[in-house]
């Protein structure tokens, strides 16, 4: 019986009809004339009865409850169903509007109305980061939003944005879905009117070319309108010209791959430039700001450097834009430059001699710089190599040896502009690169490969193969083999460790002098940082170029007298007699054995501490270039220099 219901059912939807019809009149008639029988106050006569059944089934029905003459009660019932037919119609056509529209606001097809908003185009690993320091970049702004557009579901990215970054405070995030190469889904984040557009890279190197078309439709939305500033990012070189032409006058593009690739590269040369880096881009503390100091025009920059008491300056621009840091000490202000200082906001710099708190002391320590020539491994092989490769060819100490140990079975073999493969060491440029064949999550191919043997251990993650998705995955098998053969042979080798996702950080078996690159999340910081001021671009270029300024590390008894107190002001005094600006410091404490190390940038230069020779001092230097070579592993009063190239 159920069966053949259902199949009736199925049928029409005029079946469907009928049989709602003989239900409800199987039960409203019965239920009327049990109503009718029973009351008291009813017809004694049945044509009565029958009549007051009529009326209150009519008015349960909305049928109306016309008696009389049949035509009349006819009449009735055509008005009664035609009333039931346009309020059906009309609750029908309004509830399918609403469904219609609340489907569309879940899709994400709705226009953003916003002024001075962010807009973040793109899906990748970096967006988390971006969107984080977008928003911690706005706390001034009551109203701030911050507007992401990618070819994903909107729901799905806004679970995935509050899980990550937890509450947003009164800064709103708003996502909406559609190809980013598409016009009309970029008018719906009104880029017009946004105060900085970010063009994510794509999770594959194939996707660039997806950028350049995006940066080609916000030229076709914004049209001859200036627009705000553009800054993008590709992970490969083959594609930068064409962005930059894309993006237009105003935009700026990076290059992740060649930028992240710096950064191992940097963290295997010059130990504990990673952190310092963090803390510099980041918004959470002290970071890069332009200040105006129109009452030091016509100072020497040596004495600037003394002349503010919240804030470490650290270079300038010129009027027609022109980055100097830490320009010669003879250097005038003239209208028009601005200071770079570190500091936490852009207006908390406060101009004040300082002079007076530099403390007279005897003449610190010399400091050696070391020529010795180092040893790496490279564990794993992805198109960041070459680029690593090449940062530490150019880099390293001549003499320096770099071993390339790649899984046949899954990576790519070395292609051009690196070397032949070969067994034996070749000195021609001064830095020999070798290769072998081993997977290195076989702790016995390991043990095989001497990993004590070596100054410095740099492991890459796979984009290729069976771990492509999960590139974490690898890398952290290959830490705990390191870790247990290191304390097989009682000697623990510093590790340069590549992850993509900055939530393993805190899983990842590291040991003394070990750090982790998360170069997604760095060059994450730096498209946040460049997007709220563009002007910064240039500084940032300036300080990452090769053959310009640098950022070092350098041990704090070179400056003064160690275990003993002494101002921070005293620190900047020194560094700026060495050609060098001061602007932070890197303290060791064996107390703190969960951090080991603490950077401190734009310490108070009243701030009064005794330097032990574990600490080192954050310094910028010019021309770095000409001093050769980086040091190696392991060493503490070298040539710390952060080369990474972001043109």
């Amino acid at each position: 019986m159920r069966y053949r219901f259902d199949n009736t059912l199925a049928r029409s939807t005029g079946r469907l009809v009928g049989w709602l019809a003989v239900t409800c009149l199987g039960i409203v008639v019965p239920a009327s004339a049990l109503l009718v029988w029973t009351d008291p106050a009813s017809p004694r006569s049945l044509s009565g009865r029958l009549t007051a059944v009529w009326r209150v089934s009519a008015e349960t029905l909305r049928l109306g409850a016309v008696t009389g003459a049949p035509l009349r009660m006819l009449l009735s019932v055509v008005l009664g169903l035609m009333a039931l037919l346009y309020v059906s119609t009309l609750i029908g056509v309004i509830t399918t509007a609403l469904t219609d529209r609340l489907t569309e606001l879940r899709r994400g097809r709705s226009t953003v109305v916003e002024t001075d908003h962010s807009v973040v185009l793109g899906w990748s690993e970096q967006v988390f980061t971006v969107v984080g320091e977008l928003v911690a970049a706005r706390p001034d702004q009551r109203w701030g939003a911050v507007v992401v557009l990618a070819d994903r579901d909107k729901t799905e990215m806004e679970e995935a944005l509050a899980a990550v970054l937890g509450p947003t405070g009164t800064t709103r995030l708003i996502c909406r879905s559609g190809s980013t190469a598409d016009p009309e889904a970029l008018g719906l984040v009104s880029p017009g009117s946004a105060r900085a557009v970010l063009v994510l890279p794509a999770t594959e190197t194939a996707g660039d070319a997806e950028t350049v078309r995006t940066l080609l439709a916000l030229h076709a939305v914004l049209g001859e309108h200036a627009g705000p500033p553009v800054v993008a990012c590709v992970r490969d070189e083959r594609y930068r010209t064409a962005a930059r032409l894309a993006a237009g006058p105003r935009g700026i593009v990076l290059e992740s791959d060649r930028t992240a690739a710096g950064l191992i590269a940097h963290s295997a040369l010059h130990p504990g430039l990673t952190p310092v880096l963090r803390e510099l881009l980041d918004f959470a503390g002290e970071e890069f700001y332009l200040a105006d100091a129109p009452e030091l025009v016509g100072r020497r920059f040596g004495d600037v450097l003394l002349d503010c008491a919240t804030a470490a300056v650290a270079g300038l621009v010129r009027a027609d834009g022109t980055p100097l840091l830490n320009p010669p000490a003879e250097t005038v202000l003239a209208p028009g430059d601005r200071l770079v200082v570190v500091a936490p906001d852009a207006d908390t710099a406060r101009w004040e001699d300082c002079r007076h708190l530099v403390e007279p002391s005897p003449p610190a320590e010399p400091g050696p710089d070391a020529d010795t020539p180092s040893r790496f491994l490279l564990l794993g092989w992805n198109r960041r190599a070459p680029h690593l490769v090449d940062q530490l060819r150019r880099h390293a100490r001549w003499g320096s040896h770099l071993h390339v140990v790649t899984d046949p079975a899954e990576q790519a073999p070395p292609t051009p502009p690196l070397p032949e493969p070969r067994r034996d060491p070749a000195l021609a440029d001064g830095f020999a690169v070798t290769f072998a064949a081993a997977d290195p999550t076989e702790p016995s191919a390991l043990r095989g490969l001497d990993p004590g043997s070596y100054d410095r251990i740099i492991v890459l993650g796979p984009d290729t193969g069976a771990d492509a998705d999960r590139p974490d995955h690898r890398t952290l098998v290959v830490l705990l083999i390191l870790r247990s053969l290191a304390r097989e042979a009682g000697r623990a080798v510093p590790v340069v460790a590549e992850l993509a996702d900055e939530r393993n950080r805190v899983l990842a078996p590291l040991g003394p002098g070990s750090e982790v690159v998360v170069g997604g999340q760095l060059t994450g910081l730096l498209m946040a940082q460049v997007s709220q001021n563009g002007q910064l671009a240039k500084v940032f270029e300036e300080l990452f170029a090769a053959g310009g300024s640098a950022l070092r590390l350098r041990p704090a008894h070179h400056y003064v007298l160690p275990d003993r107190p002494a101002s921070f002001a005293t620190v900047v005094a020194a560094a700026r007699d060495r050609g060098e600006c001061a602007i932070g410091y890197r303290c060791h404490d064996p107390a703190a054995a969960h951090t080991r190390h603490e950077v401190r940038l734009n310490p108070a230069k009243d701030g009064r501490r005794i330097w032990s020779r574990a600490d080192e001092i954050v310094v910028i230097v010019a021309d770095a270039a000409a001093e050769g070579g980086a040091g190696g592993a392991g060493e503490t009063g070298g040539s710390h220099v952060a080369r990474v190239d972001v043109s």
